[in-house]
């Protein structure tokens, strides 16, 4: 039930997503969808642990109500490169 409303807040645009900007490599990433801003705030410790062992430097983390259509937007020179790659909470 509870992934059902997820997938309807976000078909809406109205779910929760985990943000995170990184300074190297620069990039920025969206983790989500979630139903609330204290799931998606639960969660955020994880991604950035993840990213900091993948070597990620200056990270910015924010938690806010979106829709991305990339989920990885790798930045070079202000342009995109490369592909998004599917992120998901559990």
């Amino acid at each position: 039930m509870q992934e059902s409303l997820t997938s309807l807040l976000d078909f809406l645009g109205l779910a929760w997503w985990v943000e995170i900007k990184t300074q190297s490599p620069q990039c920025t990433y969206y983790f989500g969808p979630f139903s609330s801003a204290n799931e998606a705030e639960t969660a955020k410790p994880g991604y950035v642990e993840d990213l900091q062992g993948e070597g990620a430097q200056g990270i910015v983390t924010e938690v806010k109500r979106c829709k991305p259509t990339q989920l990885t937007i790798v930045h070079e020179g202000g342009e995109f490169r490369g592909n998004p790659s599917p992120s998901f909470s559990s």
